[in-house]
């Protein structure tokens, strides 16, 4: 069998600095990333071209151009680096360490839910290394677009887009809320339209929330004439306890001060709104083995993390999470 022509021409790091001025369509922002000068990038692409025989990309004024060669050794060059972690990956587990890293992105409200995973994770895989990024909604889709992640959590998944995989583990239920003594709690039957009489306080445009809380308020003909916008859930919470409004939160958002007495649920036709959180990735993107891992690690515990987080909040008794770096002496 002879040896392809391209096998003692390339190299690993090529292709490295390839994928990353592909991903991010710049050469310095690839620099940038990889820490390296931006002409040290120019040379690794000039010679992957010269040893390819094609040109990759092509400068229009001062636009990036992605060429048709650079799609193709794309999708190569992410079946190549698969490979290569998952052999890494069978080696540490015939080594009896899994190891490597997992980059996740959540969105603001999935914060409550996704340091368990995280936890429960580690407790079997020290060796994995995890990155956790919190973001809201539409920061989560631009970095779905980006590939920036192993995996997205998030709720609310874009239906119409096919070239989304997505994995529902656990149902996000959002609740009116109140503070305790707010007059509505004794009203008779209130209703959205009494609800909105108050100041609405709600996350920025294009949150999952507050998209969801507005399509309700649509189909029943409501108006949220009186709203004011807080930067994150924290705010929102501490803006209702100080009663400088209503809003309509994640039931795992308040479940603690719900507990504690500091705020109240009002119950309202049409409510909880039911979504789930959800694992997503680009269908175009084969997981990682890491990714992989940690998929089958959540799926297997569906049940697990669903009774966990309908159960009153209590301290979690101990599950073998080590929160010290394991030494070796």
């Amino acid at each position: 069998m002879t040896t392809p022509r391209l096998l003692n021409r390339l190299t690993f790091r090529q292709l490295q600095v390839f994928q990353a001025v592909h991903r991010q369509q710049s050469y310095s922002r690839a620099a940038e990333q990889l820490g390296l000068t931006q002409p040290a990038v120019s040379a690794q692409v000039r010679q992957l071209e010269q040893a390819l025989g094609q040109p990759l990309f092509k400068y229009t004024g001062k636009t990036l151009h992605v060429l048709p060669a650079a799609d193709a050794l794309a999708a190569s060059t992410q079946a190549i680096f698969g490979q290569v972690s998952r052999l890494q990956m069978t080696l540490s587990d015939l080594d009896g360490t899994i190891s490597g890293e997992l980059n996740l992105a959540a969105v603001s409200t999935a914060q409550y839910v996704v340091p368990h995973l995280i936890a429960r994770f580690r407790a079997h895989y020290p060796n994995v290394q995890v990155r956790l990024r919190v973001c809201n909604r539409s920061q989560a889709l631009e970095r779905l677009a980006a590939r920036s992640d192993d995996l997205v959590i998030m709720a609310m998944v874009p239906e119409e887009d096919d070239n989304l995989v997505f994995m529902p583990f656990l149902e996000n239920e959002l609740i009116p809320i109140v503070w305790p003594g707010h007059p509505l709690l004794e009203a008779p039957s209130p209703t959205l339209e009494d609800l909105a009489r108050h100041y609405l306080l709600m996350r920025e445009s294009g949150s999952g929330v507050r998209t969801a809380f507005e399509q309700l308020a649509a189909e029943q003909d409501v108006t949220l004439q009186h709203t004011m916008e807080l930067g994150t859930n924290e705010a929102i919470k501490q803006g209702v306890m100080a009663h400088l409004g209503v809003t309509v939160l994640p039931r795992l958002a308040v479940r603690l001060e719900i507990g504690a007495g500091l705020l109240a649920e009002l119950p309202l036709p049409g409510f909880p709104l039911r979504r789930s959180w959800c694992t997503v990735y680009p269908r175009d993107r084969f997981p990682t083995p890491v990714t992989e891992l940690f998929l089958r690690f959540v799926r297997e515990r569906l049940g697990e993390i669903e009774a966990h987080f309908k159960a009153p909040p209590r301290p979690i008794p101990d599950h073998g999470v080590v929160c010290l770096p394991l030494t070796s002496g």
